[in-house]
């Protein structure tokens, strides 16, 4: 049986027009006047939906799936938001027996930013389930007085949907602590394996698939600057 594509699943009227319009742009050599028309009518359709779009609303947002790169996208939003001057907070999950590189990154805004690294590294390394807990436990206590500071525009919960997963805390517990947040902040949720109520919740989703890995397919070590 034949699988949908993403395409094929796209049921909005404007995304399928344009999608249509850059397929016919594609599969054949239209003369410049024809390429012309074609790209304006794209454009009258995007600014449509442009002008029919709310103005602004604090977003819930997840990165997962098994490939690489959910908090290196999380944290290119941390860097835009402290370029608009926003207060921002981290708090690390999993993550904590390394010094993060980023960490060192984001001193220069100390005055904007919150960096909370409160795990111990990963669970195969701790061997510790009590104290994974308890370490858990106390960043989603740290979490939610950054989601509901109003002082703060975007809060990173980086591996929390690893918390999640191995039943370190439970999905109720933080989809109850997001409907507290501001109506204007966002929230990032990053981690593989998020639960299907997260995703639901959530005003962004993006799973990042895993293709090829280094370690994985070649045996390379993690390395300075590309996992940490």
């Amino acid at each position: 049986m034949k699988s949908d594509t993403p395409e094929e699943l796209n049921t909005d009227p404007a995304d399928q027009e344009i999608s249509r319009l850059i397929d016919e742009v594609m599969s054949s050599s239209p003369t410049d006047d024809k390429y012309r028309q074609k790209m304006q009518r794209r454009k009258e359709v995007q600014d449509q939906r442009i002008a029919k779009a709310i103005s602004e609303k604090g977003l819930i947002i997840v990165n997962t799936g098994h490939g690489k790169g959910k908090t290196t996208a999380a944290l290119g939003m941390v860097l835009r938001s402290l370029g608009h001057g926003h207060k921002v907070a981290i708090v690390q999950f999993i993550k904590g027996a390394w010094e993060p590189a980023e960490k060192r990154a984001f001193s220069h805004w100390e005055n904007q930013l919150e960096f909370h690294a409160m795990g111990e590294g990963f669970t195969w390394e701790t061997q510790d389930r009590d104290r994974d807990l308890d370490k858990a436990a106390a960043a989603w206590e740290k979490s939610l007085e950054f989601i509901q500071n109003p002082d703060f525009k975007l809060v990173l919960l980086d591996e929390i949907n690893i918390a999640l997963k191995l039943g370190y805390l439970q999905v109720e517990e933080v989809l109850a602590g997001l409907a507290q947040k501001p109506l204007d902040k966002h929230v990032i949720l990053t981690g593989r394996g998020a639960p299907p109520a997260l995703i639901e919740k959530a005003d962004l989703v993006t799973e990042m698939t895993l293709v090829k890995h280094p370690f994985r397919d070649q045996g390379v070590k993690a390395q300075a600057g590309i996992e940490y």
